[in-house]
């Protein structure tokens, strides 16, 4: 025991503050050079310490104690969560006020609009969307200085709205659908090996694959359009290619102005099929783009992976410069290589572990961090 480098460093001052003083700790620690005994710290006539044919602890063996910190951890900063809800809740707050906001502004201004009047708050629900949506039609239009000074004010808010309703709502709703996919199929997987279900999901990352998600997007936008064009043939009165050309251009938010929605039931129709559409054909183009940098990223890590290390490779990645190379400066070196880290996140660790080593001995050891607790 007096070999021990650890209890060698310690002192009984040291030592007794870490001790538990209450009685699930059955025995104490000696500040003596050797442990003389190991003796109880409750009463013998507690009953459940001294049963009849129980077995009982050497003297002599070794002392058993429980370890706390000496210091009162300072609050952890907890783990940054998904905040789904949150956002769900705070996008529905903003879309009501901004929609409610702008009926209001319109049915008491209807004269500084021009256009096909149907419903006055069917209208300016329909302007609302449309004018969120960037689409601009040009069927509603302002005309004073004032209506005009209001749609900029409107476009501008209506941006940040767009951007918190396409990166929660529709984000939650479509990590929703993903999991609910990647749980019905661990609960189907009954059997080993390769099926059409592996190439559609990868399954240890938890996570669809990214060419389904881009398929998956991009038949939202079909049937998006789809309904649209269905919807305008039957309502509208348009004819077949009209009603595509309409639709196709409302979900893209092109809108030439050369057709537009004139009925009732189309306006209504539109308000909540244009708020739908054109955040699903945003979702599929973030989708196609985070497919190519994904494919980019494989690419470079399959180069990375293939090529053979140089000379130059060695002297770049000896970070502790001892004329070799080990395998954490190897894989620090190939992550950098890939992208997947950078030289300001090496130092950052880096930072954190000199101080938890005081000693620059290149470990962080039990005597090193109860030190840095006391």
């Amino acid at each position: 025991m007096e070999d021990d480098p650890f209890l060698a460093s310690q002192t009984g001052s040291q030592l007794e503050p870490i001790l538990e003083d209450d009685p699930s700790n059955v025995v104490s620690f000696t500040s003596s050079p050797e442990i003389q005994e190991c003796r109880p710290l409750v009463e013998p006539s507690i009953s459940h310490f001294k049963k009849p044919g129980s077995l009982h602890r050497c003297k002599t063996a070794p002392a058993m104690f429980v370890m706390r910190d000496p210091k009162p951890r300072s609050p952890q900063v907890p783990k940054p969560q998904s905040e789904s809800s949150f956002i769900i809740r705070q996008a529905a707050c903003l879309l009501t006020i901004y929609l409610v906001l702008g009926v209001v502004i319109y049915s008491f201004n209807r004269d500084q609009f021009s256009g096909i009047e149907t419903h006055p708050v069917v209208d300016a629900l329909y302007f609302c969307i449309v004018t969120m949506c960037t689409i601009g039609y040009g069927d509603i239009t302002p005309l004073t200085p004032a209506s005009k000074i209001f749609a900029c004010v409107f476009v501008l808010v209506g941006f940040g709205v767009i951007d918190i309703l396409l990166s929660g709502v529709v984000s939650y709703v479509l990590d929703l659908q993903e999991n609910m996919i990647l749980t019905g199929i661990q609960m189907g997987k009954t059997r080993e090996g390769f099926s059409a279900r592996d190439y559609v999901v990868d399954v240890e990352k938890g996570r669809m694959r990214i060419r389904l998600k881009v398929g998956v997007a991009l038949g939202v936008v079909v049937l998006c359009i789809a309904v649209g064009a269905s919807v305008m043939f039957f309502v509208e009165g348009l004819d077949w290619i009209d009603s595509v050309y309409l639709s196709v251009m409302s979900v893209t938010t092109v809108g030439y102005g050369d057709r537009a929605f004139q009925t009732l039931p189309g306006r209504l129709f539109a308000a909540a099929w244009l708020l739908v559409s054109t955040l699903a054909v945003a979702r599929a183009f973030l989708y196609l783009t985070e497919a190519r940098i994904d494919k980019i990223h494989r690419t470079i890590a399959k180069w990375v992976l293939q090529r053979e290390i140089t000379v130059q490779d060695l002297l770049a990645a000896d970070i502790n410069n001892n004329g070799f190379i080990s395998k954490s400066e190897y894989v620090v070196y190939k992550l950098k290589e890939m992208g997947k880290i950078g030289e300001k996140d090496v130092l950052q660790i880096c930072n954190q572990f000199s101080k938890l080593d005081p000693n620059d001995s290149g470990k962080i050891t039990l005597p090193d961090l109860l030190e840095n607790r006391l």
